[in-house]
């Protein structure tokens, strides 16, 4: 490893671990001192109602009612269509949308009048359901090869569909956002956030002013996992309209019921795939992708562009086939969630393989290596892989570490008693950055540098830290460059008043993109560095020259500049009694480049793990026949606890990135998407050896193991 990559401690870990850091609902009184009124929303009771009428009960003096009538502006969040609300229209789309806000000083009475509110609705049928749902927010289409002909030249033709469910963020602190009016007749809005000047534009958009009306801050943020992308920007508005409304400060902080109902959640999908098999090989893959993207848009335009450009996998297929749809259902709006759409298709992909060895004869490990992609072969959409794919190599690491290949061929074998035991296997790759030509045209992202006279310099970008650690791996890079202590450069919470606009904190980007403009502003400043005075260095992104153009209206050129690599294994003993999957070991070799923080790296490859463990098992989330989302709490929505982490093994296999800091790659995401095939591949060898069930549904539940070995095989 590079000396960048010794780890050091957190800037932030004292304070995080003594009690001292600041989160938004920890405010007492605003910084002028004046008193915080607490807001809480009215939401639907219905997944699709006309609202006919809102009947309050008596106001106390002080007390205020906000809803779409008090939205100076526009009543639409700028997200990417623009189609969510600030407050519910003449409709109300999904249960749980907002319909007003009341606001006052007192909590417990906000709550008691909360109670005390009449909303009269004029009921519609909803449509709930994903197979059934025909309004498509987004219907994409592209492909490659003559997939008709590879069809009908095939040996065989295997069709299979997938599925996936919901999957909740739960961030330990749940959504909050506080607005608060200036003197100068400014907004102030500040909350837990990812995206400051995504926040920014919407408040904006809907308090009616110009860019300088309003100015965005991130508190410390308790977690985020994509979950604090978009959904701040719809609280910020509403923050914002009711501060304006009452010429106070106002605060909303969601309790862990409402934001397990009323928050988005990863998208659930359905996958239809169709694959031909000529002499052994894969010649062509059809894909039909269906997300169900919730009542409203939101991101889901750009999860889906993911998830479909993932839907090949790491294989190199000749003729290939794609459409995706994110289809419009009357239920809660689906947003980002680590992994950002990938997760779905890897997992349809990676299970539809294991399935045609299977019924090849093949081991499905010897069968997916036999297609994997190589360093210049053609992308799904036409690009090019530009650097190794290391996969071969990591295939080998996971090995040496567990037995992969031995425990795959014996535990193949026909098991007998009650306790049975299997192995799973995937390989999947994370474009790291923004999809397209997102970075080059849309973000356009600047970092600044700032020298003090005293010698200590700032760093100046709008990236939040949400347990990533960019607070202390931006100043390591900028330190490292300038030989200067750590202590002597600092990284602020961004507020859109002082900091360029570097882009969101998503798509595993921050550091790869926004880490190397630091790293090039601090040799700039090195070089030009004077004692005394106050300097400043500023830095644009330029798209590397070796990128083939993209263009989205054909899905065509490099959708990344390079890729981040993982191979996971997990090794589970099934109870064919009770249905009890217990994980023996869970093992990744992943590639995101140099780590810049070696310790930083592996904790987020060992988090990221788990939560994919979680997402493929135990976290069953469902709306009922209503249209509600049954799981509201803790207690039915489980979620991995530190007493579920089993034996889990990650190592680093590092492939630099020329235009990455040091080599470094998009790492956040990529630890999350692997471990879901890999674990129901382990769960179907254990109920079957080769002759096995076929599963193509996560979450899969001890319930579900016990309802299918009731099942015959065929």
């Amino acid at each position: 490893m590079k000396e960048i990559s010794r780890s050091i401690k957190k800037k932030d870990h004292d304070n995080k671990i003594e009690g001292r850091s600041v989160y938004v609902d920890d405010y007492p009184l605003t910084a002028s001192g004046k008193r915080i009124l607490c807001g809480k929303l009215i939401h639907a009771a219905y997944a699709k109602a006309r609202v006919l009428s809102v009947t309050l009960p008596p106001l106390p003096e002080g007390y205020t009612y906000v809803d779409r009538n008090d939205v100076p502006g526009d009543n639409n969040v700028n997200i990417v269509l623009d189609d969510t609300p600030v407050f519910c229209r003449e409709t109300v789309e999904y249960i749980g949308e907002p319909i007003g806000m009341l606001v006052g000083p007192e909590e417990a009475v906000v709550d008691e009048l909360l109670a005390g509110v009449k909303v009269e609705y004029d009921q519609i049928e909803p449509m709930l359901d994903l197979r059934n749902g025909t309004e498509a927010f987004f219907d994409y289409h592209f492909g490659h090869g003559d997939v008709d002909r590879a069809f009908a030249e095939a040996d065989k033709v295997y069709e299979e569909e997938f599925l996936t469910g919901y999957q909740d963020q739960t961030y330990l602190e749940p959504q909050g956002m506080m607005a608060e009016p200036e003197e100068d007749g400014r907004m102030f809005v500040h909350g837990s956030l990812q995206c400051p000047y995504y926040v920014h534009g919407a408040v904006a958009r809907a308090l009616g002013t110009g860019p300088e009306g309003v100015h965005i801050l991130q508190d410390v943020t308790g977690g985020g996992f994509g979950g604090k992308e978009d959904f701040p920007s719809i609280l910020g508005c509403q923050v914002a309209v009711a501060a304006h409304k009452t010429g106070q400060p106002v605060r909303c902080v969601y309790n862990r019921r409402e934001d397990l109902e009323f928050t988005p959640k990863r998208h659930p999908s359905l996958c239809r795939y169709k694959l031909a098999v000529k002499d052994g090989r894969v010649t062509a893959l059809e894909a039909d992708v269906r997300f169900d993207a919730g009542a409203y848009s939101t991101l889901s335009a750009v999860v889906l562009q993911r998830g479909i450009i993932a839907a090949p996998g790491i294989y190199h297929i000749p003729n290939v086939r794609v459409t995706g749809k994110a289809i419009k259902t009357n239920t809660v709006p689906c947003g980002a969630y680590r992994g950002f759409g990938a997760p779905q298709t890897f997992f349809a992909i990676e299970m539809m393989m294991n399935h045609v060895a299977q019924d090849l004869g093949v081991d499905s490990i010897t069968f997916k290596q036999q297609h994997f992609a190589k360093q210049g072969d053609m992308t799904s959409t036409q690009g090019r892989y530009h650097f190794p794919v290391p996969i071969p190599a990591m295939l080998d690491e996971v090995d040496a570490l567990c037995a992969l290949r031995r425990k795959h061929q014996a535990y193949s074998l026909p098991q007998t008693g009650r306790f049975r035991r299997g192995i799973g296997f995937s390989a999947i790759f994370h474009g790291a950055g923004f999809t397209g030509s997102g970075e080059r045209d849309i973000i356009k992202a600047t970092a600044k540098l700032r020298k003090y006279a005293d010698g200590t310099v700032e760093v100046l970008a709008s990236n939040g830290d949400i347990g990533q650690g960019v607070r202390t791996t931006f100043p390591k890079i900028v330190s490292h460059e300038l030989n200067l202590p750590l202590e002597k450069v600092r990284y602020e919470h961004p507020d859109t008043a002082r900091v360029p606009d570097s882009g969101p904190t998503v798509a595993s980007r921050s550091l790869m993109t926004v880490g190397e403009l630091l790293r090039r502003a601090a040799i700039r400043l090195r070089d030009i560095w004077q004692d005394g005075v106050e300097q400043e260095v500023e830095e644009h992104y330029k798209e590397p020259d070796f990128v083939i153009p993209f263009y989205l209206d054909r899905f065509e050129g490099d959708a990344y500049p390079t890729y981040a690599w993982s191979v996971s294994a997990v090794e589970v003993e099934v109870d064919t009694y009770t249905g009890r999957v217990q994980i023996l070991g869970a093992y990744g070799s992943f590639d995101v480049g140099t780590p810049v923080d070696e310790n930083i790296v592996l904790g987020q490859m060992e988090g990221g793990f788990l939560q994919g463990l979680g997402y493929a098992s135990i976290e069953k989330m469902q709306y009922d026949e209503k249209g509600r989302i049954r799981n509201n709490s803790f207690t039915d929505y489980l979620v991995p606890t530190a007493m579920d982490v089993p034996k889990l093994i990650a190592r680093l296999h590092v492939e630099e990135y020329p235009d990455g800091p040091y080599g470094a790659k998009g790492a956040g995401e990529l630890p999350l998407v692997g471990p879901p095939p890999a674990y129901l591949e382990a769960v179907e060898m254990a109920l079957g050896g080769m002759k096995r069930h076929r599963l193509n549904r996560i979450p899969y539940s001890a319930e579900d193991v016990i309802l299918e070995l009731n099942k015959e095989v065929p």
